[in-house]
């Protein structure tokens, strides 16, 4: 059985959520997004890691609610936002946040990533228009360890996550042109260790945010195309706001180098040296036995983690 997922088959891929959703025409793509607060409460957009949609973050948007304008965001090729076949890289999902913040939030932001959306929090901190962002979260983020020539540490197929990327890529195929699930499912079991099994969590069916996910997202990263020219080395020595970043479980094996979680402590070292030595602020806060996605495994953490930094601004 061949699964099809994707814009092209809503009521396959789709269900309801307890914020409304819109979308916003920033010209090459429609950016889908759901909104929580007051509308004069300082913004912050949410921008989700990869394989996940805006609703990810539906827990602690009602958590944050009360002290911010929480935008969170489907990424191109993400939820029901726009698939771009051959247009998935760092510099475009970049550009379309800077127009998201230009043409929906239109004052200045606070901005928060996961994981692949951490590094895109980090474009935003170096690349965005003058005065647009105030600072910068990076959750978990694999600064480094998603390149495959990277200046530091492990490459993206020196990793965990790399490999399940690369299945994806094979069984899945560019907007689930494959479809298969099965197949994706057996292979996994000989290829990847138990640790990333455990935090692949593959059933018998896609889950509801794989269904929600264009797999050309996978290719791009493991082949390298989705960060060609965006070298990471040269992005932060360019941060021009303060950042918080929130280091989560890592280790790695002994026995072959691989890296398991996002980013090394090794990684972690040159961020902050880099960041540092570009004038700003770097607030690090280590979570070691944290899942990756702390705003859904402990939404309370996260938004108390983030109040107290944001706090601190002030």
């Amino acid at each position: 059985m061949s699964y099809r997922f994707g814009p092209d088959y809503p009521d396959a891929t789709y269900v309801p959520h307890d914020y409304p959703e819109q979308l916003a025409d920033l010209g090459e793509i429609q950016m889908n997004y759901a909104v929580a607060g007051s509308t004069d409460a300082q913004p912050l957009l949410l921008i989700p890691g990869q394989t996940e949609s805006w609703w990810g973050y539906e827990q602690a948007m009602k958590l944050l609610a009360p002290d911010f304008r929480a935008y969170a965001v489907d990424l191109r090729g993400q939820g029901r936002s726009s698939r771009t076949p051959g247009r998935y890289s760092l510099d475009n999902w970049g550009n379309d946040l800077v127009r998201f913040i230009q043409l929906v939030i239109k004052r200045p932001a606070i901005v928060a990533g996961l994981s692949s959306g951490g590094v895109l929090t980090a474009w935003l901190s170096a690349y965005a228009p003058p005065g647009l962002l105030r600072a910068a979260y990076y959750e978990d983020p694999p600064l480094y360890a998603s390149e495959v020539r990277p200046a530091c540490g492990q490459s993206i197929r020196q990793s965990a996550i790399g490999n399940i990327f690369r299945l994806f890529s094979a069984y899945l195929g560019d907007q689930w042109s494959v479809g298969d699930w099965k197949g994706l499912v057996a292979a996994a079991q000989s290829v990847l260790p138990k640790e990333a099994l455990a935090m692949a969590g593959f059933g018998e069916e896609p889950s509801q945010n794989l269904k929600e996910y264009d797999p050309e997202w996978a290719r791009a990263f493991w082949t390298g195309t989705g960060t060609a020219g965006c070298d990471h080395d040269q992005m932060l020595r360019t941060v021009k706001v303060p950042v918080l970043f929130t280091h989560h479980f890592r280790r790695v094996e002994e026995a072959n180098g691989v890296l398991q979680g996002a980013i090394s402590d090794l990684q972690i070292s040159r961020v902050r040296a880099l960041i540092e030595g570009s004038g700003q602020r770097f607030a690090y806060r280590s979570f070691p036995q944290m899942g990756h996605a702390m705003h859904r495994i402990d939404p309370a953490l996260y938004v108390a983690t983030l109040k107290e930094w944001v706090a601190g601004l002030r």
